[in-house]
């Protein structure tokens, strides 16, 4: 089968695919065919795609071939260059546009949206929305630095110093925490709020503090947060203003699929804010956030508050952003091809192949059946069936009797170690009590340390326990053959357990470093 690239829209910098994703389809069994001039947005040049093995075409031979894949929606001219049975994938928006997908339907072509990926866990790596999220995040603060008109870090000079930029990140999606570890990264103190709970601690491991909300919500089926009611959604307005008010940089990033993008911040919040203050609106393509946004205009307000209303932040970095767009096409059709013989094969059992196949066969099929998610309900998260009080209070008993439980455990552990060293100490020679004061300092210090490492620095940790490991390996392998039996045993049990600690090491080590490995 063929797959045709065409040429963007002057307004999309973008590219559908990069000469490494064309390699790879090339792999994959297809014949790729390049329209002329369709990497120049994005500083790939034609010569660059016929070196990977791509032919280049006018637009009518791209848009005639049997798989079609963009970066945009087709235009009216363009679907009428497209054959019956043909399959075209790109971003489509299918909940906003369905006078496109009538006609998607009415010429017979099968259509696979990108943007509608499900929040399932192996359908992460097809997930455009995240991968584009990711950069705009960075460039938000990029942008944010530049119409600040100040450093994000403070400095002490001989000629005085001051602070650091306050920067305020409403949602901490994946926008939102790219945007919160770019902010940090520059030097300034971040805070972050979202709808979510349970997102605190990913807040934090960026360096940021985490301001909740009034009250908690709850994450949907789809894996999106729910929209507020109107008296959560003003207490959580009230705690916005009042953040962005002692903030010099506000980023507001809320969005819900298939509407308009609430309104967070009104005009009497952004009137409070101080003279000089900036806000990045990346909700201004789907209305904006704040009351004042113009969606793809930067405006400032009589009080000097600038408000940057980008409807594309990730297009702004078109080498990145056509890079990770194309890698989400090419695992959508590894996903599609898996024999590799460069034939598509549509599975609509297919969980995920049947909730972003939008039209087939001359059918609709949007909207998608429902898919849960494993984010809906998470751990500590109140379930429908403790919806009234009765059901809340028999979960707060529960969850008090498992800490009591649980306390009673930890005691009773507590005083079967103290036994055992006691036990310990009588037996030994008074020669070697100095070594279980060293070896009990050593316990309470490796706590300490181990504990305070920041969650994203486990695996990393794990490699480096690999050489503490090999040390006990050694010793216990030298004791082995002791005479005394129980030492023998000791250093037996040594030994298993290292060799299990090394082992496991070594394969979260490999698999870390295989994120990084191109294929």
């Amino acid at each position: 089968m063929r797959i045709g690239v065409p040429r963007e829209p002057a307004d999309q910098p973008r590219a559908a695919a990069t000469p490494q994703t064309v390699e790879r389809m090339i792999r994959l069994g297809y014949e790729v065919l390049v329209e002329r001039g369709a990497g120049e947005g994005a500083q790939f040049p034609d010569d660059a795609y016929a070196a990977a093995g791509a032919e280049l075409a006018g637009g009518a031979r791209v848009w005639g071939c049997e798989v079609v894949v963009s970066a945009s929606a087709p235009a009216e001219e363009h679907l009428a260059l497209m054959n019956r049975g043909a399959v075209l994938i790109c971003r489509l928006d299918p909940a906003r546009r369905p006078e496109l997908l009538e006609a998607l339907r009415e010429r017979g072509i099968t259509c696979l949206a990108l943007d509608v990926v499900p929040r399932v866990s192996r359908a992460q790596s097809l997930d455009v929305l995240s991968s584009q999220a990711n950069l705009a995040g960075y460039r938000a603060v990029i942008e944010a630095a530049s119409h600040l008109g100040r450093l994000f870090s403070g400095q002490v000079t001989a000629a005085g110093k001051f602070p650091p930029a306050s920067v305020y990140v409403i949602g901490a999606g994946v926008a939102g925490l790219s945007a919160i570890g770019t902010a940090c990264s520059l030097g300034a103190q971040v805070r972050g709020s979202d709808v979510r709970p349970e997102v605190a601690d990913q807040v934090r491991s960026m360096g940021a503090q985490f301001v909740p909300l009034p009250s908690a919500q709850e994450v949907s089926s789809d894996g999106y947060a729910k929209e507020m009611d109107a008296d959560q959604a003003a207490a959580a307005n009230a705690l916005y203003a009042r953040q962005a008010a002692e903030s010099d940089v506000v980023i507001t990033t809320a969005a819900i699929p298939g509407r308009r993008a609430p309104v967070l911040l009104d005009r009497a919040a952004i009137e409070a804010m101080r003279p000089g203050s900036v806000i990045i609106d990346m909700a201004a393509a789907t209305g904006g956030n704040t009351e004042l946004t113009v969606p793809g205009e930067v405006v400032t307000t009589a009080g000097g508050v600038t408000i940057v209303g980008h409807t594309d932040l990730a297009g702004m970095l078109p080498a990145q952003a056509s890079q990770l767009y194309g890698r989400n096409i090419v695992n959508l059709l590894g996903l599609l091809t898996p024999a590799k013989d460069g034939a598509l094969a549509l599975d609509l059992d297919d969980e995920v192949v049947r909730a972003i196949t939008v039209t087939h066969d001359g059918e609709l099929m949007w909207p998608p059946p429902p898919i849960q998610v494993s984010a809906a309900q998470g751990p500590g998260r109140p379930t429908e069936a403790a919806d009234d009080a009765a059901s809340q209070e028999a979960a707060r008993e529960a969850a008090r009797a498992a800490q009591a439980r649980s306390r009673s455990r930890q005691w009773l552990g507590l005083a079967a170690a103290c036994l055992v060293a006691a036990a310990l100490v009588l037996v030994t020679p008074p020669a070697a009590t100095s070594h279980y004061i060293v070896l009990m300092l050593s316990v309470i210090l490796g706590f300490h340390v181990i504990s305070n490492v920041t969650p994203a620095l486990h695996t990393p940790l794990m490699s480096v326990t690999n050489a503490i490991s090999g040390i006990i390996l050694v010793g216990a392998i030298s004791q082995v053959g002791n005479p005394h039996p129980f030492i023998s045993a000791i250093s037996l049990i040594a030994v298993v357990l290292a060799t299990i600690n090394i082992v496991g090491g070594f394969a979260v080590t490999h698999r870390m470093l295989a994120m990084f490995t191109k294929d």
